[in-house]
């Protein structure tokens, strides 16, 4: 999976054809989209870029804001493992270098069936991380996605996670 899709629960398969059309339309014509046992969550394999997915995603949400009716959010993976610290923060080893020394950076984590501890998870990649923090602005965002045994995990900028609410509003303002 290198994408996690949101949606309103019990639209999962209408989320599904909509997200696969639009991935078609993209230059993905077999993406691999499953709908979840977590309600209004459905995970996706595409062999495309997932940040450029979402990018693309939101020139057409810019261009034809009524295209896109299901999905809700729309965000990137870089890396899979198991849901443990250990793993989270081996599997982040490896991307802490996305952040430039001079970035400001935000440890964001979504938990979704499991029990794991998230301030565990934090104060551990913090110390890994030299950079300064900043809660409200940062130049990146570490993304924690916990689906129960599967983590997603992503350094990303704040503007990589496509919401389409927040995207449609900011066309109306």
């Amino acid at each position: 999976m290198n994408l996690i899709i949101t949606c309103a629960r019990h639209l999962e398969s209408e989320t599904k054809q909509e997200l696969s059309s639009i991935l078609e339309s993209i230059g993905d014509s077999e993406p691999s989209i499953i709908i979840t046992n977590m309600s209004g969550i459905l995970t996706a394999e595409t062999k495309l870029d997932p940040i450029q997915v979402v990018n693309k995603i939101k020139e057409m949400l810019l261009d034809e804001p009524w295209s896109i009716r299901y999905c809700l959010r729309i965000i990137p993976i870089q890396k899979i493992m198991e849901t443990n610290i250990e793993s989270i923060e081996n599997g982040l080893s490896d991307l802490i270098n996305l952040i430039s020394e001079n970035e400001s950076y935000r440890i964001s984590i979504e938990k979704r069936n499991s029990n794991i501890s998230s301030q565990e998870i934090i104060s551990r990649i913090a110390k890994k991380i030299k950079n300064k923090v900043s809660l409200e602005f940062p130049d990146k965002v570490v993304l924690i996605e916990i689906l129960g045994n599967k983590t997603g995990i992503a350094i990303v900028k704040k503007t990589d996670i496509l919401s389409i609410e927040k995207t449609k509003r900011s066309l109306s303002e």
